[in-house]
């Protein structure tokens, strides 16, 4: 599975090079836009960046129980759906938070470069 550049463990800045990481090779293009934008936006395209991926997730989680019929603790109760989407929107959350999938990076990324595009015009 593909880490994340959020995380430590897949486009993390080695200590020598300082220069993130994709698919295994050094993204010049993404150090030079984080030259260009603020901590603060880097943290703020962060945020997004793993909101975006936890909001696919769940949709993608919720297809996925969508077919389970009242099986298990709960049985077949009108609070099982209810029960049911909070339970897949926290695990989509943390899902994403410790890594996801990689879609959080290919969109943290965008948000960057058009962020220091925009700084750069």
């Amino acid at each position: 599975m593909q880490g994340s550049l959020i995380n430590s463990s897949y486009g993390s800045m080695p200590d020598k090079a300082l220069v993130p990481m994709r698919n295994g090779r050094p993204d010049h293009q993404l150090a030079d836009a984080l030259t260009k934008v603020s901590p603060q936006a880097q943290t703020k395209a962060k945020a997004s960046a793993q909101d975006f991926e936890a909001v696919f997730l769940n949709s993608m989680f919720s297809q996925m129980t969508s077919g389970i019929k009242g099986e298990g603790p709960f049985g077949d109760t009108p609070g099982t759906g209810v029960w049911r989407s909070m339970l897949t929107e926290q695990y989509s959350k943390n899902f994403a938070k410790n890594g996801g999938i990689g879609i959080s990076n290919d969109v943290f990324r965008t948000l960057i470069l058009q962020q220091a595009n925009r700084a750069r015009q």
